[in-house]
């Protein structure tokens, strides 16, 4: 059946980082869309109740964190922000904190990249782990173009 292949390791990587932090065809992948964002920046809303470029990144750093941990089995808890999915942020919180929280983000990167190192051959063919793995990588894609286009709308000067 076309498409039942299971991707090799290599790929489901480069996906991954393609999406991440490595060069690729489409664009910009998510830490180029983030780069340049001053904390002001990061913090401006389109709309009250509306996300921020800030909240996008520690979300993505959220989703990373949590596929790794549906990949390795690990128990839910060790985010190292409390809460979940959506972390409030107003850009008041200063240049150190953007900069710690886009440390947060390539750290869950590199996590979830580690995690999917570490699979066994059995689970680079179980079609939920390779979903989950791909889908990571189509998060981190979705949320650059949220990223850009939030930076585009922007009034604050970069």
């Amino acid at each position: 059946m076309p498409g039942s292949a299971s991707p090799s390791l290599g790929l489901l990587l480069d996906a991954l980082d393609e999406a991440f932090d490595k060069s690729s065809w489409h664009g910009p992948n998510l830490r180029g869309a983030l780069r340049g964002v001053t904390p002001a920046q990061a913090g401006w809303r389109p709309a009250p109740g509306r996300h921020n470029v800030w909240e996008l990144a520690l979300h993505a750093a959220y989703w990373k964190y949590v596929v790794r941990r549906r990949l390795s089995g690990e128990k839910r808890g060790s985010f190292p922000l409390p809460g979940s999915n959506f972390f409030l942020r107003s850009g008041e919180e200063g240049e150190a904190a953007w900069r710690r929280d886009l440390a947060l983000l390539a750290d869950q990167h590199r996590q979830l990249r580690w995690a999917v190192l570490e699979l066994s051959a059995a689970a680079l063919r179980d079609a939920k782990q390779v979903r989950l793995i791909r889908g990571a990588a189509a998060h981190d894609l979705y949320h650059a173009g949220q990223i850009r286009l939030l930076r585009r709308l922007c009034p604050l000067p970069a």
